[in-house]
């Protein structure tokens, strides 16, 4: 009986110890689902949070993406789909013509910022980081905690948690700006700690192996912030031929259009035309030897051809080297190499200068240009010979004469081309008194801004970065032209300056308005 009792006992007591323990477990089963839909909920807003958060940047500081996107979904839901494919299609329609038209003017004001958003969000967003790792231009982090297992069997390492996810153990230089030109990209991005912009230039080829592409050049812009510009393709890679001058025989001169010559070609693949009168005509062309400096001279030349030709222009030269205008004498009515022979020719111009300021003065803003009154072009190599590597009574008479041409010829059809070598202020004195300048390749970037003026280098003006085999290549900035241009001048053989000079003189038969007792 007592061996029962004890069983009953035993069972009564470890049936009340399990009904105990079921309640237990059902409160704690309760509990633990209370917590977890507590912390789901706390994990779903912290993320929802973090989601706001990341918009909220996201459409700060990308606006003009977000605000075209709420637009194109408001118009969308409010006015339906077939409103929006039309004015869509409108819109491409005109943007396609219009660089149809003029794709200078298309790319200034909406191209380049329409090639620039989309290069950013299809190519650097997403590909940047990724080449900027593999090139070494990442910082990983070398102080994250290490867990060390030991046991009898040997040793292991572990990585703390914080260093599984790899996006926290390397820091990436994040992309600030993208401007995309019709020929280079310029990426911005802002530097981690630990960087410093010489590592980029080290890494400039490695980049552009990972672009795909020929160039890449690094600009720094403050201390943590680089411009990595990639060039896509160089338009100016090959040379540009001037135009054959038999296929000019058939123009007549009084059509050639003087404000608007042909000279080369530009960056975007279309002409690049000089005025030789009016605004803008005055130019000075620098460059180091072997820059191009004789294509930029001879080409307006020969697509004015039919004019000098007919003695709508008359083509005056200074050739302080005695051989570069040499090689076309026949086609300057005037001639000088040495500093008596320029004060000559100058002073022949400014008699032509007065003796028009008399006849036209209170009758007309600009004169006519005819063969009566033909359009006098001076082109001046080598100016620095004569106005600083000369005696000091020479050069400052010839840069004083120069100085009157310069502000007063515009209106009375007289037009200064100045060529140099060296762009400094002492060199050329009157330098600022060209409204149209041309750099060409340069040996200092410090040139960039004494012939295109300040703020061209960081404009795009990488004059000093052209190489010695793109002759002809340089950048223009003045009067009509907003920011830096990069152009190509045709490039004239020694063939055709002869033939020019033939076809000038009618085979040498005839000069027009050639000076014989100037000459000299």
């Amino acid at each position: 009986m007592n061996g029962i009792g004890v069983l009953l006992i035993g069972g009564g007591v470890l049936g009340v110890v399990v009904w105990l323990l079921h309640k237990l477990g059902r409160a704690l089963a309760t509990i633990l689902e209370v917590l977890a839909a507590a912390a789901l909920v706390f994990i779903a807003l912290w993320w929802l949070l973090k989601s706001l958060l990341w918009l909220a940047k996201q459409v700060v500081t990308r606006w003009r993406t977000s605000l075209t996107v709420v637009a194109l979904v408001a118009w969308w839901q409010y006015l339906g789909w077939l409103p929006l494919a039309i004015v869509t299609a409108s819109v491409v329609a005109v943007l396609a013509s219009w660089q149809l038209i003029d794709v200078v003017s298309y790319d200034h004001h909406c191209g380049r910022f329409l090639r620039s958003w989309w290069m950013r969000w299809a190519v650097y967003a997403r590909k940047l980081p990724a080449w900027l790792h593999a090139c070494g231009l990442s910082i990983r982090d070398e102080t994250l905690p290490v867990e060390v297992t030991v046991n009898l069997v040997g040793r292991r390492r572990l990585l703390s948690r914080k260093a599984a996810s790899a996006s926290r153990a390397v820091q990436v230089p994040k992309v600030l700006k993208v401007r995309s030109g019709p020929s280079w990209d310029e990426v911005r991005v802002q530097l981690v700690p630990g960087q410093k912009p010489e590592d980029f230039d080290e890494a400039a080829r490695a980049l552009a192996v990972a672009r795909k592409v020929k160039r890449c050049q690094v600009r720094e812009l403050e201390p943590n912030v680089v411009s990595i510009d990639f060039q896509r393709r160089d338009l100016l890679k090959s040379a540009v031929t001037s135009l054959p001058v038999p296929d000019l025989v058939s123009l007549d001169g009084l059509g050639v259009d003087l404000r608007h010559v042909w000279s080369g070609t530009t960056e975007y693949g279309s002409d690049w035309r000089v005025p030789l009168v009016g605004s803008g005509a005055h130019c000075l062309t620098a460059g180091a030897t072997g820059s191009g400096k004789n294509s930029v001279m001879w080409c307006p030349l020969v697509s004015a051809a039919p004019a000098i030709r007919s003695g709508v222009v008359r083509v005056s030269g200074i050739d302080p080297k005695g051989m570069e205008l040499a090689y076309g004498r026949g086609i300057f009515a005037r001639y000088a190499v040495t500093g008596k022979q320029a004060l000559e020719l100058l002073d022949g111009l400014l008699e032509e200068m007065e003796a028009r300021k008399h006849e036209f003065a209170g009758r007309v803003r600009m004169i006519p240009i005819s063969v009566e009154h033909p359009l006098e072009v001076l082109e001046f190599d080598e100016i620095s010979a004569l106005t600083k590597y000369t005696d000091r009574k020479t050069r400052d008479a010839i840069v004083e004469k120069v100085a009157l041409l310069t502000t007063q010829g515009r209106a009375l059809g007289i037009t200064v081309r100045g060529y140099v070598q060296e762009p400094t202020k002492d060199t050329v004195p009157v330098r600022e008194l060209f409204p149209r300048r041309v750099c060409l390749r340069v040996t200092s970037k410090t040139h960039v801004g004494m012939v295109l003026g300040d703020g061209a280098y960081e404009r795009g003006a990488w004059a000093n970065r052209i190489g010695d085999s793109e002759a002809g290549v340089g950048y223009v900035w003045g009067e009509g032209v907003r920011e830096p241009l990069r152009v190509r001048a045709g490039w004239v053989a020694d063939e055709e300056i002869k033939a020019l000079e033939n076809y000038v003189t009618n085979c040498g038969a005839h000069v027009v308005g050639l000076s014989e007792g100037r000459a000299a």
